[in-house]
C-alpha cells in the first residue's frame, strides 16, 4: 500500500474511505503462483471478494492470470459469470436443493458434498455432461462426503458413474499452522479416499491460503487461496509475505480538550487520567468496525498510534490524540483504522477475531477507491444506496 497521505481535497466530501490496491492483490496472486508451481492457482472470491467488491477484484485477478474461481453460493456464481464469461467457476457450498438446472444454465460447477447431492445432480438431464466437483471430508465435519458415505460409494460405485468430475477436493482444518499434525493426517486421509474411489486421475485440491505455504506435498494439482490474496497472513505466527491490499481511513469530525476525570462514550466506560485531547471520527460498528474494539483498539494518526477510548458506537468512535501533534490531530484530518502501520490482522487481533471477519464486515458507506493494476488513476465509488 502507498504510504503517502492523500491529503484533503475540496472535492473530497467522504467521511470515511476504503482504498483497495488491485496491484497489490495481483502481486499476491503472482507470489502464490510462483510458490505453488507447477500446480495451478485458483482464486476464492466468495462473499463479494471478501468484502472488497466482486467486479473489480475478480477482473484484476483474471488479468493477473487466474482462470479458476471459487464462490460459495449459486447467486455469487451467476454474478461472476456475467463478469467472466470464459472462467471456470466452482460453487463450494455444493448443489442448492432444486437448483441443478440453474448451475448448468450458467455453466457453474457445483462441488457435490453428499450422496443426496450426487443423486440430485445425476437425476438432471445435465448430470452426465455438465462438470461437477466432489468434496471429501477429511476432518472438518462441515461439508463433503463423510467416511460412511465414502465407504458406501466404494462398495457401490454406481452413483459416480457417468459424472463429469473435474475436481476432487478437501479442506484443511489447520492449514495456517504448519506444526499441526492434523495437516498430514488430513492429506493422508484425502489421498486414501481418492484412491479408494478410483479418482486418483481427477484433478485434486487440498490447499487454501495456509496450505499453499505448507510445501509441494499439499499443492497437488490446484491451490485455491482466498484470504492471502487480500493481504492476510497465511501462516499464524510467521512473518506475513503478502502485500497489504486495503487501507481504511476516517476523518476527524471534532477535537476537544477535556480535564482529568472526564468520562467518554456510552456507559462511561473510560475515564481520563490526565488533561487530554479527544478526537471523534466518522466510523462505527455500522461500518464494520467491531464494537469489541471499545477501549482496546488503536488507530494511526500519521506515525502515531492513538488508542480507542470509550465504547465504539454505531457511527462514531473516539480516539485519545493527546500524544499526537496538534497539526495532525485536527478537524478534517484522516486517521488510519487499517493502513501501512496497522494491518487487518493487527486490528483483528485487537478485536479478538480474525482478519476474514474484519474484511467481510466492511460497511457499504465507505467511499471506495480502487488503485488499478496498471497504475492509471483509480475509480472512486460512493456509498451504496
Amino acid at each position: 500500500m502507498p504510504t503517502a497521505e492523500p491529503g484533503d481535497r475540496p472535492s473530497d466530501t467522504a467521511a470515511a474511505r476504503l482504498t483497495i490496491d488491485l496491484a497489490a492483490l495481483a502481486g499476491n496472486f503472482r507470489l502464490i503462483a510462483a510458490r505453488a508451481a507447477p500446480a495451478a492457482v485458483g482464486a476464492a472470491v466468495k462473499a463479494d471478494a471478501y468484502g472488497l467488491g466482486l467486479a473489480p477484484v475478480a477482473t484484476a485477478l483474471h488479468s493477473a492470470g487466474a482462470r479458476t474461481f471459487f464462490v460459495a453460493w449459486l447467486e455469487e456464481g451467476i454474478a461472476l459469470r456475467r463478469l467472466l464469461p470464459d472462467a471456470e467457476i466452482l460453487c463450494l457450498n455444493g448443489l442448492a436443493p432444486g437448483a441443478a438446472e440453474a448451475y448448468a444454465a450458467h455453466r457453474l460447477t457445483p462441488v457435490l458434498g453428499s450422496l443426496e447431492e450426487i443423486a440430485e445432480w445425476r437425476a438432471t438431464s445435465h448430470g452426465g455432461q455438465a462438470p461437477a466437483g466432489l468434496q471429501i471430508d477429511s476432518g472438518m465435519a462441515r461439508l463433503g462426503l463423510s467416511a460412511e458415505e465414502v465407504d458406501r460409494l466404494v462398495a457401490y460405485r454406481k452413483p459416480l458413474e457417468g459424472l463429469s468430475l473435474t475436481l476432487v477436493m478437501s479442506h484443511l482444518a489447520s492449514g495456517d499452522d504448519p506444526a499441526d499434525p492434523m495437516n498430514l493426517a488430513q492429506r493422508a486421509s484425502f489421498e486414501k479416499d481418492r484412491g479408494r474411489l478410483g479418482l486418483a486421475h481427477v484433478r485434486s485440491s487440498l490447499a487454501a491460503s495456509g496450505g499453499s505455504f505448507l510445501g509441494s506435498d499439499f499443492h497437488l494439482d490446484l491451490v485455491r487461496p482466498g484470504a492471502a490474496l487480500y493481504g492476510l497472513a497465511p501462516l499464524a505466527g510467521e512473518a506475513n509475505l503478502m502485500a497489504q491490499v486495503v487501507r481504511l481511513q476516517a476523518k476527524i469530525l471534532q477535537v476537544r480538550r477535556v480535564d482529568r476525570g472526564m468520562t467518554v462514550g456510552y456507559g462511561a466506560t473510560h475515564r481520563t487520567t490526565r488533561p487530554s485531547r479527544l478526537a471523534t471520527i466518522s466510523a462505527g460498528y455500522a461500518d464494520g468496525y467491531p464494537r469489541s474494539l471499545s477501549n482496546r483498539g488503536h488507530a494511526c494518526l500519521g506515525s502515531v498510534r492513538v488508542p480507542v477510548v470509550g465504547r465504539v458506537s454505531m457511527d462514531l468512535l473516539t480516539l485519545d490524540v493527546t500524544d499526537a501533534p496538534a497539526d495532525l490531530a485536527r478537524r478534517g484530518a484522516w486517521v488510519d483504522l487499517i493502513g501501512p502501520l496497522h494491518s487487518v490482522d493487527a486490528l483483528a487481533t485487537e478485536a479478538g477475531t480474525i482478519g476474514y471477519e474484519i474484511l467481510t464486515a466492511l460497511g457499504r458507506r465507505y467511499a471506495r477507491h480502487y488503485l488499478p493494476v496498471d497504475g492509471t488513476p483509480g475509480s472512486q465509488t460512493g456509498a451504496a444506496p
